[in-house]
């Protein structure tokens, strides 16, 4: 029988994405796939460190996996790898840490998989993190959905945060190689094709491009398939690209769009690179082009010096945004940032208090947005994967549905009639399949 290894992991959208590469390495090696619940030879997690909270999940996760297997071999990558290799090293079980950059070489660089007394370490230096890495695709659900890795590095410096330190600096795919690589995810079967990176927005510098030109040669494609950026900073989200995704509808009308705060001084101390003013007219133009996009927005609960006025500001700011949902992170400090040595710490409690807030915050939003869904047609993308008699799938504007499962619409673009909405869910009719479905918050 061949050896079995389970994949794990934490964070990003662009970690799925390698995460998916790697796991491509063992099944080029005859390792078999299996589910992190189930008994693995090896284990590996590819981490997250923007927060405390996924280093934490790390540690848990590695002494899961040693429970349902004391001997098998535990590989750590990513981020947190990169960040404090020797920190990683130091937890018991844990074999092999490996740098960004060493994530793509695992067997070149070890011979076996049996556990050692001391883990082994291969971790470049951060200068050497500035070539484009060789994760370009996967599948988030089999020939549906896929990930694709055009971007990658920050040149930001937003005081809280480590990824520039893990990642390096920014860089692309050359514009040649990502349209041939996109074509043969096409020609593949994927129907969604998700561009993702640290800083997506900032793709081309390097070779006299940008993200405008190389989604105009991607629609030219021949095929039936649409393309949602996974994310996008404020100010690189340009009118040229929101008139694009108005224009063509093989770009999807879903965009994410990092806020992190609403308050002035708050984002001045996080360094952003906009005002909240920018923000709000940004907004206001994406839903006046495009009335039905779905706008999901990233925020930062609990900054230091962000007293009960600055939190105010951020949440009477967000509540009068039409926007559609919140992925709301709560501030914790993070070493080698400029913001962890800030004055005016906030309270812990305070912080999760404000987080809880603005999470039901969030779920107004989402309900208003499914209400203003009723008596359209979404065109929903079903995927595979039966979840106990269900099947899931996903509009353009980023609904999440549920129906009873079907393999007649696997992989397939179906119109549902929105008919009514309820708490954090909608009905709605598939053309050609009477029994009603559920719509169900992202």
């Amino acid at each position: 029988m061949p050896a079995k290894v389970a994949l794990h992991t934490l964070g990003c959208k662009l970690n799925f994405s390698e995460t998916s590469t790697i796991g491509k390495q063992f099944k080029s090696n005859g390792f078999e796939i299996v589910d992190f619940k189930d008994h693995a030879d090896v284990y590996v997690f590819n981490t997250c460190t923007v927060t405390e909270n996924a280093e934490k999940e790390c540690r848990q996760m590695v002494r899961r996996a040693l429970r349902q297997n004391p001997s098998a071999y535990v590989i750590v990558t990513g981020c947190y790898a990169q960040l404090r290799p020797e920190e990683i090293s130091k937890i018991d079980g844990v074999d092999l840490v490996l740098g960004n950059n060493e994530k793509f070489k695992l067997f070149s660089l070890i011979n076996d998989f049996q556990k050692k007394d001391l883990a082994c370490v291969y971790v470049s230096p951060i200068q050497e993190l500035n070539k484009f890495g060789s994760a370009h695709s996967t599948d988030a659900d089999i020939r549906t959905r896929a990930y694709f890795k055009i971007q990658d590095g920050c040149d930001y410096k937003c005081s809280f945060c480590t990824i520039p330190l893990a990642r390096g600096l920014s860089r692309s795919m050359n514009p040649e190689t990502a349209l041939l690589e996109f074509k043969d995810l096409i020609k593949n079967g994927y129907k969604e094709i998700i561009l993702t990176g640290v800083n997506v927005g900032d793709y081309g510098k390097a070779y006299n491009s940008d993200l405008f030109n190389l989604l105009k040669q991607m629609i030219k494609v021949q095929g039936e398939f649409r393309i949602r950026i996974s994310s996008i900073e404020p100010n690189l989200l340009s009118n040229n690209i929101i008139n694009l995704i108005a224009d063509n509808e093989k770009l999807c009308d879903h965009f994410h769009i990092p806020l992190q705060s609403g308050s002035e001084k708050i984002l001045k101390l996080m360094q952003r690179r906009y005002t909240t003013s920018d923000y709000e007219k940004l907004i206001e133009k994406v839903k006046t082009k495009i009335p039905s996009a779905g706008i999901g927005v990233d925020v930062i609960v609990g900054f230091p010096g962000e007293s009960t006025n600055e939190f105010d500001e951020t949440y009477k700011f967000l509540s009068n945004l039409p926007i559609s949902y919140l992925h709301v992170f709560t501030y914790s400090e993070r070493p080698n940032t400029k913001a962890i040595s800030l004055p005016d710490m906030v309270d812990v409690y305070e912080r999760r208090k404000r987080n809880n807030i603005l999470r039901i915050l969030s779920n107004k939003k989402k309900n208003t947005f499914y209400k203003e869904m009723i008596g359209k047609e979404l065109k929903i993308l079903f995927e595979s994967e039966n979840h106990g008699g269900n099947i899931k799938g996903f509009s353009s504007n980023y609904v999440k549905v549920n129906n009873q499962f079907n393999e007649q619409l696997v992989n397939k673009f179906v119109k549902v009639k929105i008919l009514s909405a309820g708490n954090e869910e909608c009905s709605g009719e598939v053309k050609g399949i009477k029994k009603s479905i559920e719509l169900i918050a992202c």
